[in-house]
């Protein structure tokens, strides 16, 4: 049989990157669409500060909903 091509470490790894960029990703989408406003570099930088945020909460839900989803359907 063939196993998992990652380890454990691996995987915590690469999930943690992918975490990572999923908050930047919203961060730097909410400072570029207030660049894209005109705003102030102040501005900009609250957005990218706000959107960083955003994205933690986001993820902090997603993770909470995902693992109530696998729970209800593991077997």
């Amino acid at each position: 049989m063939v196993g998992p091509s990652l380890s454990d470490d691996e995987m915590r790894l690469a999930s943690y990157r992918l975490q990572i960029g999923f908050v930047l990703l919203v961060g730097i989408s909410a400072g570029f669409i207030a660049l894209a406003a005109d705003a102030a570099l102040p501005q900009v930088g609250i957005a990218f500060a706000g959107g960083t945020l955003l994205g933690i909460a986001l993820l902090v839900f997603l993770s909470y909903w995902g693992r109530e989803f696998v729970g209800v359907n593991r077997r």
